[in-house]
C-alpha cells in the first residue's frame, strides 16, 4: 500500500554556495557518515530528504539527522530512518520507502514512496 509520494529537484551549484555561506549547515542537514561527501551527492542527499518530508506529508517536526541515505546493494540509494522521522513513518503507516535519485544538467532529482501494510519490511532504526 502507497502510503506517500515526495519528489524534489536541488540546484547543485546553488546548493554548494549555501553551504559555502553558512557551513554549519552540513551538520544540520547530514548525517556524520554524509558529510564528507561531494557536492553533488549532499545536494542529491538533500533532496532525498526532501522528498521523504514530502512523502510524510511534510510535517515540520522531522530532523534532517533523523534521516541517513545509505547505499544498498549494488549501489542503490536505501533510507535508515530514526528518531523523530521513524516516529512520522510509524505514525503514517509507512514501514519501507523506496528511493530515486538522479543527476544531470546541474540538478540532483530524487523521488522517495513510501509504503506500508502486510508484508513491507522495515527500514527503521530504533531511536
Amino acid at each position: 500500500m502507497i502510503v506517500g509520494l515526495g519528489i524534489d529537484v536541488v540546484d547543485v551549484a546553488r546548493f554548494a554556495r549555501t553551504l559555502e555561506r553558512t557551513p554549519s549547515l552540513r551538520e544540520r542537514l547530514f548525517t556524520e557518515a554524509e558529510r564528507d561527501l561531494s557536492v553533488e551527492s549532499l545536494a542529491g542527499r538533500f533532496a532525498v530528504k526532501e522528498a521523504l518530508a514530502k512523502a510524510l506529508g511534510a510535517p515540520g517536526d522531522l530532523r534532517w539527522t533523523d534521516a541517513e541515505v545509505q547505499r544498498g546493494e549494488h549501489g542503490a540509494p536505501r533510507l535508515l530512518v530514526r528518531g523523530s522521522v521513524a516516529a512520522c513513518a510509524a505514525r503514517r503507516g509507512a514501514a519501507e520507502f523506496l528511493v530515486s535519485i538522479s543527476h544531470d544538467g546541474g540538478i540532483a532529482t530524487a523521488v522517495v514512496l513510501a509504503q506500508g501494510g502486510p508484508g513491507a519490511t522495515t527500514s527503521h532504526e530504533a531511536p
